[in-house]
């Protein structure tokens, strides 16, 4: 009786090698509408739109002097707003169309993206560059 109760200790023991890692679960992608139309926006539609989320969030951009794409977060798209005054802008944009704007100041300190640098031409007072790289589809 012992014999056997040790054989099947032993038995059991032997399935409980080293098992396989666990497999990686596959990113779940959501985009909405709302973030389709501003990635395949001409310039100035994109910069129509993320100027007025910028006033809707109650702040200013007198004049928008570039735009670019950041980073897909938490399925969240993140779009910067470059403005004359000085000021740099993160608008999120969520799958279901609501927005989200903070200073590109404030995004280190809050733990979201930062924000790239504005490519302006200071002493022309442009944007060389609005492009960035368009958000993967």
């Amino acid at each position: 009786m012992r014999r056997l109760m040790m054989m099947v200790t032993i038995a059991s023991l032997a399935g409980c090698g080293p098992s396989a890692p666990p497999t990686p679960k596959p990113e779940i992608k959501v985009q909405g509408e709302a973030q389709k139309q501003i990635a395949a926006a001409n310039e100035l539609d994109r910069t129509i739109g993320l100027k007025r989320a910028i006033y809707d969030s109650g702040n200013v951009c007198h004049r928008m002097i570039g735009s670019r794409f950041l980073v897909n977060y938490k399925n969240l798209a993140a779009w910067q707003a470059d403005c004359d005054d000085g000021v740099s802008w993160a608008i999120f944009i969520a799958p279901e169309g609501s927005v989200q704007v903070r200073r590109c100041a404030d995004e280190k300190e809050l733990k979201l993206p930062e924000c790239a640098a504005p490519t302006v031409d200071k002493a022309a007072g442009i944007h060389k560059k609005t492009a960035g790289t368009k958000p993967a589809a």
